[in-house]
C-alpha cells in the first residue's frame, strides 16, 4: 500500500523546483518590464518558506546545530562567489586588468579604504558601547561591493539601454576584485582584536606581532599567493583547452562547462591551502580569457546566464530562510531606532561621496550623472555574508583555555557582526532591488498624470487661421469622412498603389520626362503579388476651388513583364480625349 513520505529532502526539492518553475514563468515580465531583481524576489520567497512563515524549509533542523548551519552557509556562499567571480573575469575583455589598472587602483585603493573607514565610523558612532576595533571588523565585512547584486545594473534590458559598456565593465571588474581584497581590511581588525583586544592578557606579542602577521599572512600568503595561483591556473586551463579544442578532443558541452569546473577546482584547492579563493577565482577567470578566445566563443551561449540565474535564486532563497529576522528588533547590541538610521547612513555615504570626489580621474565615468549612479549602486550581498561567517569562525579561535565560550572581550562580537551585517544585506537587497523600478515609476508617473488630467478639448479639432483641423483617422475608409471638405487634397493627379507604395502621376510640367517606362502610358512592374491598382471614383473626387468638376484623369495601363506588348489600339488615345484636346 502506498505511503506518504514528506521527508525533508522531498519537501526541499519540491519547494525549490516549484519556486524556480513559477519564477521562470514570469521572469521576463518581472526582470525586463518591471526591472525587479531576482535576488529580492528570491529573498522574499525564502522568507515565505522559512520557519517564520510557511515552515516548509527548516535550515536549522537540517544542520543539527548553529555551528553546522553557519558552516553550511559559509561553504554555500563560497561556492556561489567562486562561480560568479570566474564568470565575472570571463566577461571582461582581453587584458582588461592590465589596460585599466589605473582606475581600478583608484577604486580598490583609496576609495575602498575610505569606504571602510566611513562605514566603521558610522557603526562605532551609532552602536552603544562598541569598541572601535569591533567597528573596524564590522565595517570591513560590508565594504566590498557584491558581484551578484551588481548584475541588476550590468545585465539585462536596463543595462543595455541606460548603462554604457565601459561603465558596465569597470563595475564588473571592481566588484570582482574588491570581494577578494576585503581580507586585508577584515584581518587588520581581527589580528588587533586577538593580540590587544583584551590588553594582551591572552596573547603575547602586542600590536607589533599583529601587524607582522597582517603583512605576512594576509598580504603575502592570502592575497599574493591567491593572485599567482589564480593566474597560473587560468593560463594553464586556457592553453590546455585551446590545445584540445584545436585537435577536436573536447565536445561542445564540455567546452561550455569548462569555466564552471575551473571555478570549482580553484575554490576547493584554495580552501585546502588556506588562501583567498575568491580573489583567485576572479584572477583565473580574467587570465583564462586573456586573449579573448573563450569569451568570444561563448558570447552567444546561454549556459552561463542559466547557471548564474540558478545560483542567484537558490542562494538568496537560502538567505531568506536562515536570516535572523527577529534579531533586528530584539537583540542586545543596537535598538531598532538606531539600526534603521545606521542602514540609511551607510547606504548613502559609504560610497557615493568618494566616487563623486574621484570620478574625474576615472575615464569610464562620463559626467556627474554617471558618477552618482555608480556611487549609489554599491550593493552589499554575498561577499558580506562570506566575511561575516569568516569572522564568526575566527572568533571561535579566540579561546585560550579551550572553553565553550570565547574570551570576555569578544563575547558579544558575534552578535554584533551578525545583526549589523545581516541587516545591511537586507537593506541593500531591498533598496538596490527597488531603486530602478521606483525610478522608472517616478519618471513615467508625471506623464501619465498629465495625460489623464488633460481636458477633452485638447483632443478634438482646433482652429488654425479660421480653418478647422481634425486629426486624421488611421482607417483609409474613414479618411474622406473625417477630413473637412475645404482641407482635402485638391490634386487632380491619379494615384496608383503597387504593393505598399503609392505612385502619383507627375505634374504636367514633368510629364514629358519618362524614366524606366516602355511608353508614356505604360508602367512595367515586377511580379504580380501584392499589386493593387487604386483609382478614384468620380463621385468621391473632390471639387475644385472654383466649384467646377475636374476633368477625368488620363487613363493609364499597368503591364507585367510576361504580358504581350500593347497593340496600336491600346496605345492610341481614346476618342473622347482626342476630341477634348482638339
Amino acid at each position: 500500500m502506498p505511503t506518504l513520505s514528506p521527508t525533508n529532502f522531498n519537501i526541499v526539492v519540491s519547494v525549490l523546483g516549484g519556486w524556480i518553475s513559477l519564477f521562470g514563468l514570469v521572469s521576463y515580465l518581472l526582470k525586463e518590464n518591471f526591472y525587479l531583481s531576482e535576488a529580492l524576489i528570491s529573498l522574499l520567497a525564502g522568507l515565505s518558506f522559512s520557519p517564520r512563515a510557511a515552515d516548509l524549509v527548516r535550515p536549522l533542523e537540517y544542520a543539527g546545530s548553529e555551528e553546522n548551519l553557519n558552516a553550511i552557509t559559509l561553504y554555500f556562499t563560497r561556492l556561489v562567489l567562486g562561480v560568479q567571480l570566474v564568470l565575472a573575469g570571463v566577461q571582461l575583455p582581453s587584458r582588461y586588468l592590465k589596460e585599466e589598472w589605473k582606475p581600478l587602483s583608484l577604486l580598490l585603493g583609496p576609495i575602498m579604504t575610505a569606504m571602510w573607514m566611513i562605514t566603521s565610523l558610522f557603526v562605532w558612532a551609532l552602536v552603544p558601547n562598541l569598541p572601535f576595533l569591533h567597528a573596524l571588523a564590522i565595517g570591513a565585512c560590508i565594504t566590498p561591493t557584491d558581484p551578484v547584486l551588481s548584475n541588476v545594473i550590468v545585465k539585462g534590458r536596463f543595462a543595455d539601454h541606460n548603462v554604457p559598456k565601459d561603465l558596465q565593465k569597470i563595475i564588473i571588474a571592481e566588484s570582482g576584485a574588491n570581494d577578494g581584497l576585503g581580507y586585508p581590511f577584515l584581518f587588520f581588525a581581527l589580528y588587533l582584536i586577538k593580540y590587544i583586544g583584551d590588553g594582551g592578557v591572552s596573547e603575547s606579542g602586542g600590536a607589533g606581532l599583529a601587524i607582522g602577521l597582517w603583512f605576512g599572512e594576509t598580504w603575502g600568503y592570502t592575497i599574493l599567493l591567491s593572485v599567482v595561483y589564480g593566474a597560473v591556473l587560468g593560463w594553464i586551463a586556457k592553453e590546455l583547452l585551446h590545445f584540445c579544442e584545436q585537435r577536436k578532443f573536447v565536445d561542445r558541452e564540455s567546452f561550455l562547462v569548462f569555466a564552471f569546473s575551473l571555478a570549482l577546482f580553484i575554490t576547493g584547492t584554495c580552501g585546502m591551502i588556506g588562501s583567498d579563493d575568491i580573489l583567485a577565482c576572479f584572477i583565473a577567470g580574467n587570465v583564462f580569457t586573456w586573449d579573448d578566445w573563450f569569451r568570444l566563443q561563448t558570447l552567444d551561449d546561454s549556459l552561463q546566464p542559466t547557471i548564474d540565474m540558478l545560483l542567484n535564486v537558490t542562494i538568496f532563497m537560502w538567505y531568506g530562510a536562515v536570516c535572523p529576522w527577529h534579531s533586528f528588533v530584539s537583540n542586545g547590541v543596537i535598538p531598532i531606532y538606531r539600526l534603521i538610521p545606521l542602514g540609511i547612513l551607510i547606504l548613502l555615504f559609504r560610497r557615493l561621496p568618494f566616487i563623486l570626489a574621484f570620478y574625474k580621474k576615472i575615464p569610464q565615468i562620463d559626467g556627474l550623472r554617471q558618477a552618482i549612479f555608480m556611487g549609489f549602486f554599491g550593493p552589499i550581498g554575498c561577499s558580506a555574508i562570506f566575511y561575516l561567517y569568516v569572522t564568526l569562525e575566527f572568533i571561535t579561535t579566540l579561546n585560550p583555555d579551550q572553553r565553550s565560550a570565547p574570551r570576555w572581550d569578544v563575547a558579544n562580537l558575534g552578535e554584533e557582526v551578525s545583526v549589523i551585517v545581516w541587516f545591511m544585506v537586507i537593506c541593500s537587497v531591498v533598496v538596490h532591488g527597488l531603486s530602478i523600478p521606483l525610478g522608472k515609476f517616478g519618471f513615467y508617473l508625471p506623464r501619465t498624470i498629465s495625460r489623464t488630467l488633460s481636458s477633452p478639448e485638447d483632443l478634438i479639432s482646433f482652429q488654425v487661421s479660421g480653418r478647422a483641423v481634425v486629426p486624421r483617422s488611421r482607417s483609409r475608409e474613414q479618411t474622406a469622412v473625417n477630413t473637412p471638405t475645404d482641407s482635402r487634397s485638391v490634386s487632380m493627379r491619379p494615384m496608383y498603389r503597387i504593393g505598399g507604395t503609392i505612385i502619383t502621376e507627375p505634374a504636367p510640367a514633368a510629364r514629358s520626362t519618362t524614366v524606366g517606362f516602355s511608353s508614356a502610358s505604360e508602367i512595367a512592374v515586377g511580379p504580380r503579388e501584392g499589386i493593387e491598382v487604386s483609382t478614384r471614383s468620380p463621385e468621391n473626387e473632390p471639387e475644385s476651388l472654383d466649384g467646377k468638376s475636374p476633368p477625368p484623369p488620363p487613363s493609364r495601363v499597368i503591364r507585367f513583364p510576361d504580358e504581350a506588348p500593347p497593340s496600336d489600339n491600346e496605345l492610341r488615345p481614346p476618342k473622347g480625349d482626342a476630341a477634348a484636346e482638339a
